[in-house]
């Protein structure tokens, strides 16, 4: 277990190099089994579930090679279509490689997949969509699915699910089928998967709203590609600024995939410039309250910067309710922010948080546990806040998603050392 040593108080600033996405890369790497050949991938983030994801592929049989930023996958021959258990339990993307083996095998073997303890998250959303494609799924404790031929198939999803919109996609691309998929997540990681495919010879229409068409080929070509920015890093990174009256600069970043994140800080009276690939915020003071604020799916409010604004409204001015409609179990950050005094209440019946603003001066520095990746980073940005040392025990989780956490602290002026145990 490692440990995050934070001493806050002090405002952050300076210009900040976004990393690539996690959430984009993720599919992106299951989908370079689909390309019988090599997929080299640039800008691609130094992070667990990214090493977690490598070492699957390479258990597959593929080739993997990692220079810094870029990895080259060669997926010429597979050897197996089975994910151990210890692999898939890391990590929730792991779900992406059954629409990839199937796709590239015609059968796949999968445990059912792990990551954060932020909700149930089931997977019959995926299921579903998959059985309309002809594919045969036995549940138990791992998942064993054939999809012999792929069947076109009309899809109406009723949930815009971004996992299952994406296991279709990669179950589908490469074969005879035409797949038309209603009701689709709209999040810019469906859109980069999308335009991924596209550029190694897919015919995908619609990518990014809530019809999706998929004409299957014959064969993918190989491909280089960059990912984009991470838009929740750099949504954290804005709240660092928010919480300590900093003044920051995130670059790399396209500021339209973040419209829902910087309307709410400049609701709260935060000063934001957006610029082509740049966002800029300015805190001069206290923040204001949010009456109330949804998480949404995209283009709404993203419930991965839910937990990071909780850590900037506790410190707001008058009272805030926030509420989660994605994740039942999403509030994990709460009772490790109460340590450090916060006020708050969890409605959990509407799984709301009610967020009584209080002046740093009767917040304090604690020792947390980070509960989730994005609770985990909420605890940071918390802890930049307050003033004294605080410890984020199970850093790990952090680990998942961002590059370096105490370096980036360090790079915009904070404090933050790592311990390991």
């Amino acid at each position: 277990m490692s440990s995050l040593i934070i001493t806050g108080g002090y405002p952050v600033s300076g210009e900040v190099q976004v990393q690539g996405s996690k959430n984009a890369v993720l599919p992106l790497l299951a989908a370079s089994l689909l390309v019988k050949g090599t997929t080299v991938i640039e800008h691609c983030p130094d992070i667990s579930d990214v090493t977690c994801m490598l070492e699957i592929l390479k258990s597959l049989g593929c080739t993997v090679l990692r220079d810094k930023e870029t990895v080259i996958i060669d997926a010429e021959i597979l050897g197996r279509s089975a994910v151990s258990r210890q692999n898939a339990e890391k990590m929730r993307s792991s779900i992406s490689l059954l629409g990839a083996l199937l796709g590239r095998e015609g059968r796949a073997r999968i445990p059912l997949p792990g990551g954060c303890s932020i909700g149930k998250r089931p997977v019959d959303l995926h299921l579903m969509a998959l059985r309309c494609l002809g594919a045969e799924i036995e549940e138990k404790d791992e998942l064993y699915a054939v999809l012999r031929k792929c069947h076109s198939a009309e899809i109406v999803f009723p949930y815009p699910s971004v996992g299952a919109v994406q296991n279709v996609i990669l179950a589908s691309v490469v074969s005879s089928a035409s797949i038309v998929m209603r009701n689709c997540a709209r999040e810019p990681e469906v859109e980069e998967l999308c335009m991924f495919l596209n550029r190694a010879g897919a015919n995908i229409r619609g990518g990014g709203t809530d019809t999706i068409i998929v004409t299957g080929v014959k064969k993918l070509c190989e491909i280089r590609y960059i990912v984009r920015s991470d838009r929740i890093v750099a949504g954290t990174l804005l709240s660092m600024a928010a919480a300590t009256q900093g003044d920051i600069t995130v670059k790399g970043i396209d500021p339209f995939e973040l419209s829902a994140v910087t309307n709410v800080f400049a609701n709260m009276g935060c000063q934001v410039k957006l610029y082509t690939d740049a966002i800029s915020l300015r805190a001069d003071g206290r923040v204001r309250c949010l009456p109330l604020l949804k998480t949404l799916p995209y283009p709404g409010f993203p419930t991965d910067m839910q937990s990071q604004l909780i850590s900037v409204l506790i410190q707001a001015r008058g009272t805030s309710v926030v509420r989660e409609t994605v994740f039942e179990n999403r509030l994990g950050i709460v009772p490790e922010l109460r340590r450090m005094h916060a006020d708050i209440v969890v409605n959990r019946r509407e799984q709301a948080a009610i967020i009584r603003g209080r002046d740093k001066r009767y917040l304090h520095a604690a020792e947390l546990m980070a509960p989730d990746l994005r609770a985990g980073a909420a605890l940071v940005v918390a802890a930049m806040a307050v003033e004294g040392t605080s410890t984020i025990k199970k850093s790990e989780y952090v680990e998942r998603g961002y590059e370096n956490m105490a370096q980036l602290v360090r790079s915009v002026g904070g404090s933050c050392q790592v311990l390991s145990e």
